[in-house]
């Protein structure tokens, strides 16, 4: 994991990541990737552009609150997953579900469903994530 349980250094790696891309700087492949996934998520730039308040932040989802970096640090395991295929299928199985939606971006959103079901489950019974299971969701959703 890049900041392992570290929410306030993770919080203000994508910050500054913003930041950059916003000013012009030149940014580092992984940057490109994450400036990529928050442009793609305008309802984020404001907290992003305001530090001090995303490091403070707490988000409930029993409120019916989404927490933004976990959606982010979501969106960038995917786009991780599919530039390696890991796992094996899951560009293939990403190509087709936006092709069939005609929009990649939804199909991101889609998988994050299923990868987060399978991080819970992992999580519930203190195992690593079952790919297995993660892809036979994934598939689900293209046949």
């Amino acid at each position: 994991m890049l900041f392992g349980d570290d929410r306030s250094q993770w919080r203000r790696y994508l910050c500054e990541v913003w930041r950059k891309q916003c000013s012009g700087q030149p940014l580092e492949p992984l940057e490109w990737v994450i400036a990529g996934v928050v442009d793609r998520h305008p309802e984020y730039h404001p907290l992003l552009a305001e530090p001090e308040t995303a490091l403070t932040r707490d988000y409930f989802p029993e409120l019916g609150e989404t927490n933004p970096f976990l959606h982010l640090g979501m969106h960038i395991a995917i786009q991780e997953q599919l530039v390696s295929n890991r796992p094996a299928g899951v560009a293939d199985i990403y190509q087709r579900l936006a092709q069939r939606l005609g929009d990649p971006h939804q199909a991101e959103h889609l998988m994050i469903e299923c990868l987060g079901e399978t991080l819970w489950e992992a999580q519930r019974t203190g195992s690593a994530p079952d790919e297995g299971r993660y892809v036979h969701r994934l598939n689900r959703l293209v046949d």
